[in-house]
């Protein structure tokens, strides 16, 4: 599915994440594994975003990666949606 060049962001769903750690390793700069054994999105400056739909930019660069975590999560729980109108381009929801 083509974004164009909208904004996308990208948000987990720590109930349906399975700690497999392949979204870390497609996009170590958006995600991450914490101590709870669980993968998290991290902000611009790096930080764990805990809160329940906690949601981060996908920077331009990282976005083939970001997909791709998406595509291969075997938990289903990585969700990448345009930032405009909150619509799912990959992940479990996407059309």
């Amino acid at each position: 599915m083509s974004t164009g060049n909208e904004a996308l962001e990208v948000w987990i769903d720590q109930d349906l994440c399975t700690g497999d750690g392949i979204c870390a390793q497609y996009a170590p700069e958006v995600f991450e594994l914490d101590i709870d054994g669980l993968a998290y999105v991290k902000d611009s400056g790096d930080e764990l975003l805990q809160d329940k739909g906690a949601t981060t930019p996908v920077p331009l660069p990282l976005l083939k990666d970001v997909q791709a975590s998406a595509v291969e999560c075997p938990g289903e729980c990585i969700h990448v949606r345009r930032v405009s109108d909150k619509a799912e381009v990959f992940g479990p929801d996407a059309e």
